[in-house]
């Protein structure tokens, strides 16, 4: 590879709204889509909620010479709805579906259903080796009473962990989606604190869109000011993440989004705005005296994120086991009622209204112990991902007492009397 070798990548991201029957003026969306992308050849472009499999052949089929590779991540019962476009090929291909992600009986809401995860694609261009993430995180229905951030909380981690593990032969690594969390969010800083990974609006030396880099905004005809909630403005929910290896440097020389209309059509592409990136990767020039970085654990910023994580996730667990505990004290309460019905029907005492009680009685044992599994598997998955954040924490304090700052070692002296309290 050449001393000055330099490498422009144009990056596309959507979450695109393609909810059949539901989602309004799907088809002729989809169709301006895939227009535009023709239009302006990025290297890769990376969409969100392409629910229906038509819509990607759709798309496959109209894009085919400009994006020879293409890929539809499957998952759940709906699917993940996510999809990537690239002019070049695919060398590889894997997907990690998210252990939680909501509740089945919240139907209304449907994440349960989508089966949400993180689609990889390993690229090999000029010789560096790319590592292009895209994802959709669990939504957001309610700022004030989130019932759904701890699960949101491990999935960012989840998606951390992953990227972490899969991307340490990567040169660059390119993370897009609708994480469905503000920048000062725990789960979006706790993501980019521990993978290192830079945020394209904060870092462009050019940008051009709506106002703060908002990705959903009053503007756009399919949002409504109930969608923002208390943030009139707009708020940015979808994210161009990157960095890189030592060895090279990265840049955001350009940022665009659209602007909640389009000026050749009536209606905007979604919902949500798209984000248009163009980063430079280019070699680095060796440092004379190079400084040792610090490991993960050793970053304050960091262990007061996995401190405020861990402590999030175990609220999350205290409900679950709540909901749990709950649901078996009505199968013991169902199960004594049924018994009671038995000896009604063998004794012949009032057996038709027996009868007739069985039936609601069997449902709302089988119904409680639906919800006790689910909330048990809740609990358990919330106590994987804090058990990690808690290993985490414990190479921390190792770290200090072999000499961290002081400030490190006080914040994980109140972390270990917390959990004595607890």
């Amino acid at each position: 590879m050449k001393p000055n070798f330099s490498l422009r990548l144009r990056i596309f991201n959507l979450n695109c709204w393609g909810i059949p029957y539901l989602s309004k003026h799907r088809a002729g969306r989809m169709e301006r889509l895939g227009d535009l992308l023709n239009l302006e050849s990025f290297d890769l472009a990376l969409l969100e909620e392409v629910w229906s499999e038509q819509d990607f052949q759709y798309l496959r089929q109209k894009l085919s010479l400009t994006y020879p590779a293409a890929h539809y991540f499957r998952s759940g019962i709906i699917g993940s709805g996510l999809c990537v476009f690239s002019k070049h090929p695919i060398q590889e291909i894997t997907q990690h579906v998210y252990t939680l992600n909501g509740y089945p009986y919240m139907i209304h809401h449907g994440d349960w259903f989508c089966g949400k995860a993180v689609g990889l694609l390993v690229l090999h261009i000029n010789g560096l080796v790319l590592n292009a993430y895209v994802t959709h995180l669990h939504a957001e229905y309610s700022r004030e009473k989130d019932i759904y951030l701890a699960h949101r909380v491990a999935q960012a981690w989840e998606l951390a962990q992953f990227i972490h593990h899969t991307s340490k032969k990567a040169d660059v690594v390119l993370l897009c989606g609708d994480l469905n969390m503000h920048p000062k969010d725990l789960g979006c800083c706790l993501l980019k604190e521990w993978t290192g990974l830079h945020d394209a609006y904060l870092e462009t030396q050019d940008y051009k869109g709506s106002e703060e880099g908002c990705t959903m905004v009053p503007k756009n005809c399919y949002v409504s000011q109930q969608d923002l909630g208390p943030f009139p403005c707009g708020i940015r929910i979808d994210y161009v993440l990157y960095k890189v290896v030592s060895g090279f440097c990265i840049s955001c020389k350009t940022l665009q989004t659209t602007t909640g209309h389009d000026p050749h059509s009536s209606t905007p592409l979604s919902d949500h705005e798209a984000l248009m990136a163009t980063l430079y990767v280019r070699h680095s020039p060796p440092q004379q005296n190079p400084t040792p970085t610090q490991g993960p654990a050793e970053r304050l910023p960091l262990i007061n994120l996995l401190k405020e994580a861990w402590t999030e996730l175990g609220i999350g667990i205290a409900q679950a086991r709540w909901w749990a505990t709950f649901a078996g004290y009505v199968i013991g309460v169902g199960l004594l009622v049924l018994t009671l019905l038995s000896v009604l029907v063998a004794g012949e005492v009032t057996s038709d209204v027996a009868v007739l009680l069985w039936t609601p009685s069997v449902g709302l044992i089988l119904g409680a112990g639906a919800v006790y599994l689910f909330h048990m598997q809740e609990a358990k998955g919330l106590c994987r991902a804090q058990a990690e954040l808690q290993h985490v924490l414990g190479r921390a304090k190792k770290t200090q007492e072999l000499g961290l700052e002081p400030q490190v070692a006080e914040l994980l002296g109140q972390q270990a009397e917390n959990r004595v309290e607890q």
